[in-house]
């Protein structure tokens, strides 16, 4: 019985291997041994591991970023050659210098004109107030004060209006083609119709003034402007004694202005008048598509009568 005691086993324990012979090591206990073993540094050091030297090498060798002043002159040279680009190509800032435009436009307001359309063929329209160098001799003879020369940097990359001051702004009255008038007290017809100019024309002002003219027949690729204030615009009523009896050439016009933008309180889009779309007033151009569509149902059906015709004929 106490043999029998002191022989007995656990049913967890494994039985005894003699001593001396060669023990299978069970394979997850090896694992484990071999994972909290501190592994050798033997062979040579792996490539993605860099020596303490390369990694200092490398930090020093980093890029520090530049500093903000240093940046400051090319952010600069950018702008400016952005503003440029804007000013030559899309849009230009011009100044109101006197109050042939009133009550339209005020003197020293600051227009935004539309430069993009015109390298696209854009033809001035009817109704639109346009920017347009002196066609020669409009302009009074008073010298314009010299601008310094911030002032004309500032308005050569479009920062600030035209320095020279050798534009003018007026409205569109009539274009290539079209026959215009005004006889009296007006008021103005533009081929055969009479404009209602009372949105836009200077309360109290006639729509002649004092200069009745015509009628005149606009030729083509050039454009009839007058100024809203009737009373106080040299436009093209008082150069007809000039070339171009008084039009204006469409290769000269700068652009349209389309928003006023300065000061603050005067915001406001610079639309075209709705007298300008009544009926009849396009009547030549309404007849071109009707006059296309005939010229070109002729041959169709000159071509359907002969086909007809051949079946008809006996064989």
């Amino acid at each position: 019985m106490g043999d029998l005691a002191v022989g007995a086993r656990s049913g967890t324990e494994e039985p005894e291997e003699p001593e001396g012979q060669g023990k299978t090591p069970d394979p997850a206990t090896s694992s484990v041994h071999l994972s909290k073993s501190k592994p050798q540094s033997q062979g040579p050091a792996q490539p993605d591991e860099p020596a303490d030297g390369e990694e200092s090498g490398s930090v020093k060798k980093a890029k520090k970023p530049r500093a903000f002043w240093k940046e400051l002159p090319i952010l600069i040279g950018i702008a400016l050659l952005l503003a440029l680009l804007i000013k030559t190509f899309l849009v230009q800032a011009f100044s109101i210098p006197s109050d042939s435009m009133q009550d339209t436009l005020q003197r020293g307001d600051r227009v935004l004109v539309d430069k993009l359309t015109p390298w696209f063929g854009s033809q001035p329209q009817r109704g639109e107030v346009v920017v347009f160098h002196d066609p020669g001799g409009w302009l009074n003879e008073a010298p314009t004060p010299e601008p310094n020369p911030v002032q004309k940097v500032l308005s050569f990359i479009g920062l600030m209006p035209s320095a020279e001051e050798k534009d003018l702004i007026k409205r569109v009255i009539a274009v290539g083609g079209d026959t215009v008038e005004c006889k009296g007290t007006g008021p103005v017809k533009v081929n055969g119709k009479a404009l209602k100019e009372d949105s836009y024309v200077y309360p109290g002002a006639t729509p002649c003034g004092d200069r009745p003219f015509g009628p005149i027949h606009v030729p083509k690729d050039r454009i009839w402007v007058m100024g809203d204030h009737r009373d106080d615009s040299l436009d093209s009523r008082y150069h007809q004694n000039l070339e171009g009896g008084g039009t204006v050439s469409a290769n000269e016009v700068v652009g349209r202005a389309f928003t006023i933008a300065w000061p603050v309180n005067r915001w406001s889009t610079l639309p075209v008048p709705g007298t300008f779309d009544q009926s009849g007033i396009n009547q030549t151009l309404a007849a071109a598509p009707a006059a296309l569509g005939l010229a070109g149902a002729v041959p169709i059906v000159l071509w359907r009568r002969r086909r007809l015709t051949g079946e008809r004929t006996p064989r």
